[in-house]
Formats: C-alpha cells, sequence, structure tokens
C-alpha cells in the first residue's frame, strides 16, 4: 500500500473522531467515553493501514 493510499485512510478515520467525539460527548457528558472511542477509532485506522 502506498504512502498517499495510507495517508487517505488516515483522513477518512478523523472525520469520524472529530464529529463522533461531539455525539460521543453530547450523550455521555464524559471525557473518559470519549478517549475509548478515540481509542477503538486508532486501533481500527491502525488495523487498515497495517495491512
Amino acid at each position: 500500500m502506498d504512502v498517499a493510499r495510507r495517508i487517505g485512510i488516515l483522513v477518512f478515520f478523523a472525520v469520524p473522531a472529530i464529529i463522533g467525539g461531539g455525539i460521543v460527548y453530547h450523550f455521555t457528558d464524559s471525557l473518559t467515553s470519549i478517549a475509548i472511542y478515540q481509542v477503538i477509532l486508532l486501533l481500527a485506522a491502525g488495523a487498515f493501514v497495517s495491512r
């Protein structure tokens, strides 16, 4: 997988990180839940990029 594709995948995961973080905070009012959500997205992005 070339570098441009890897960067594209990371950008693709950045949008749900920003928007989803706000949605998670709206429903839970907890920064811990946002951190958990971000870690799950980071692991998913890492799995896609490492493939």
